[in-house]
Order: C-alpha cells, then sequence, then structure tokens
C-alpha cells in the first residue's frame, strides 16, 4: 500500500498518544487489552443495563443504539477515502462521530458489534473481490498503553474482533493479529498539523521479533515442491527400468510374466512408472504439488482516519516486517470520496 498523503481537512482529536511523559511500553497482554479483561468498561456496560441511557448517536430513547442510528449505520455506503487505499464505512459525522466516541471515551462496549459490522463493510469495499477461501489477516493500528489503561479497553482492537467475526459469518477466513507495537514515547496528536502528525509518529511503529510469527501467513508462499522430480531414477545399465533387483521384483507386473511393465519386448522398452504425462499422475500427485494456497490479504484498520498519518506510519511497520498492507479500513473518515450513482 502506498504512502498515504495528507489530508487539508480539520482534524479532530486524536487517541493515539497522551502526555504522559513516560515512553510507551508495549501492552502486557498479547491481545492488547489490560490483564483481567477491562474492568471500568464492563462497570458501565454493567450500569448501563441496570440504569438505561439514552441513544448514543442521537440522545433519544432509553436504549444505547436506537433504531434510527442501527439502521444509519447498517445502511452505510462503504467507498474510498482522500487516502488511496484506504476505506471507510461513514462519514466522520452524527450519528457515527457520537458513537464511535461512546465506544471509545465512555465504554459503551456493545456498540463494537454494530460498529465492527461497518468496519468489516469497509473491509470488504477495500478489498474488492476475491477467490473463494482467500484469508484476510486484520491489524489494529494500535493506542498507547497509557490510552488503554485510561480507557479500560483497546477500542479499535476491539473493533476489528467484532469486525472479523462478521466477515468469518459471511465465510471469509478472517482474523486479527494485534502486531504493531510503539517504541518510544510519541505527543498528543490533537492540534498538530498533518505534517507535525507525520513527524510525530515517524518511526514510532514496529513489529517486534517475537511477534512476527503471527505474519506468517502474509508472507508469500514459495514454489511447491515437485514431488515426481524426487521419484524419478536414472536407467539401469542394462536399459530397463523399474525394477529393483535382477529380474524380480519388476514395477507394474500384476500376474504371472503377463502385462510386465518393465521388461523388453520386441526391442522396445516399457517403463515401469507412470509418466509426468499419465493423467494418473495428475490425479496423484502433480496438480497437488503445483498447487497453492490463496495469498492472505493483510488489512490495516483503524476507528478514524483524519490525516492518515497513524496508517501511513502502521502500513510501513508491516512493509519492514516482509507483510505489506494490501488495504487500510476504517469506520469513519473525515473526507469520504461517493462514488458516482
Amino acid at each position: 500500500m502506498p504512502d498515504l498523503p495528507s489530508e487539508p481537512h480539520p482534524t479532530p482529536p486524536s487517541d493515539r498518544a497522551r502526555p504522559t511523559g513516560a515512553r510507551a511500553l508495549p501492552p502486557p497482554a498479547p491481545d492488547g487489552e489490560p490483564p483481567g479483561g477491562a474492568p471500568g468498561a464492563l462497570f458501565g456496560e454493567l450500569l448501563g443495563l441496570l440504569l438505561p441511557t439514552p441513544c448514543a448517536g442521537c440522545r433519544a430513547g432509553r436504549v444505547q443504539l436506537c433504531r434510527s442510528c442501527r439502521a444509519a449505520l447498517a445502511g452505510a455506503r462503504p467507498g474510498p477515502t482522500a487516502f488511496r487505499g484506504v476505506h471507510a464505512a461513514a462519514p466522520y459525522a452524527d450519528p457515527v462521530r457520537r458513537l464511535l466516541l461512546a465506544h471509545k471515551e465512555r465504554g459503551a462496549l456493545r456498540l463494537a458489534a454494530p460498529l465492527g459490522e461497518a468496519l468489516a463493510g469497509a473491509v470488504r469495499s477495500a478489498l474488492g473481490p476475491l477467490p473463494p477461501g482467500t484469508p484476510v489477516l486484520l491489524v489494529p493500528v494500535p493506542s498507547t498503553r497509557e490510552s488503554v489503561r485510561a480507557r479500560g479497553h483497546d477500542p479499535t482492537l476491539r473493533l476489528a474482533r467484532a469486525a472479523a467475526r462478521a466477515l468469518r459469518r459471511d465465510g471469509r477466513p478472517a482474523r486479527v493479529a494485534a502486531v504493531l507495537r510503539h517504541t518510544r514515547w510519541v505527543a498528543d496528536q490533537s492540534g498538530l498539523s498533518a505534517a507535525g502528525r507525520r513527524r510525530n509518529l515517524q518511526g514510532a511503529l514496529v513489529v517486534p521479533p517475537g511477534l512476527t510469527h503471527r505474519l506468517a501467513a502474509a508472507h508469500p508462499p514459495g514454489p511447491a515442491p515437485d514431488r515426481n522430480r524426487a521419484r524419478r531414477r536414472r536407467p539401469a545399465p542394462d536399459g530397463r527400468e523399474g525394477q529393483r533387483t535382477g529380474d524380480q521384483g519388476t514395477r507394474g507386473q500384476r500376474t504371472g510374466d503377463q502385462g510386465t511393465r518393465g521388461q523388453d519386448t520386441g526391442g522396445q522398452r516399457t517403463e515401469g512408472r507412470r509418466t509426468p504425462g499419465h493423467r494418473g499422475d495428475h490425479r496423484s500427485g502433480g496438480r497437488r504439488a503445483g498447487r497453492q494456497p490463496a495469498p492472505c490479504r493483510v488489512v490495516l484498520v483503524d476507528d478514524l482516519v483524519t490525516t492518515g498519518a497513524s496508517l501511513a506510519e502502521a502500513a510501513r511497520a508491516l512493509a519492514r516486517a516482509g507483510a505489506p498492507a494490501s488495504a487500510a479500513a476504517t469506520v469513519a473518515a473525515t473526507a469520504l470520496r461517493r462514488q458516482p450513482g
């Protein structure tokens, strides 16, 4: 995926960095969540069950997501953004904006499923038609450890998991690989220009060596071994093939001296094995030996794209790890190009 260009639109506050004065270290858990789950976010969910709150999208009713906002989210038309290779489900406007903020900042975890469905739609739009069975690997753009601790959960990772479940329901073998880590402290991105954000994040993300194995499916498969080549043998000195020792053990014999395939008959030799052109060879090993699994498609995912700086740095980190991203997808974008019709 090429580098993402800057965007001339105003940028909302970013969650990728918070001024803590300390270096951002890798998350303590492999999935990016704090050990033992997200107590603050879970408490908010429990409180929401006991004391119903208005809709997070329109502030009406007594449910977290009303029918109108749910329909608006489900009916979103994913499409390309101002950045090449990046697709989003919807523009960054209400009610989607409010839903994203409620999930991210207020721990409205039940919104992860509908928001994940929207993210899955953006993934489908970004990848386009794929051969059946093509595996998809979703790599979420990470938040800092301080942000995860303050919120009690990693919102982007949670959305990625919900999107992977939605893709699997459609028959696409999708999984999540949270392999990106911060290598250093980065400043709070809110208020920074597009160029400032790029400078702030330059070289800040990496795939640690201990996590590269989770990207193994994304590496292009090597050529399949030729099984028939290993079976081929040099002709015996007497010009006969298919025999192991002496006149016994002739391959291809079925009964007596008749039907022998490894003997000289009338000055002509018939080989005691099937030639590579034989149709039985194709059924047994020829075709299977040349068949390769479908290459895995790596997709960077995030909740929102504004300047594209986070996605660009994440794409460079994956490329350095030998698993370049095929595309990127987000729930919302500050600039969404609508295709005609």
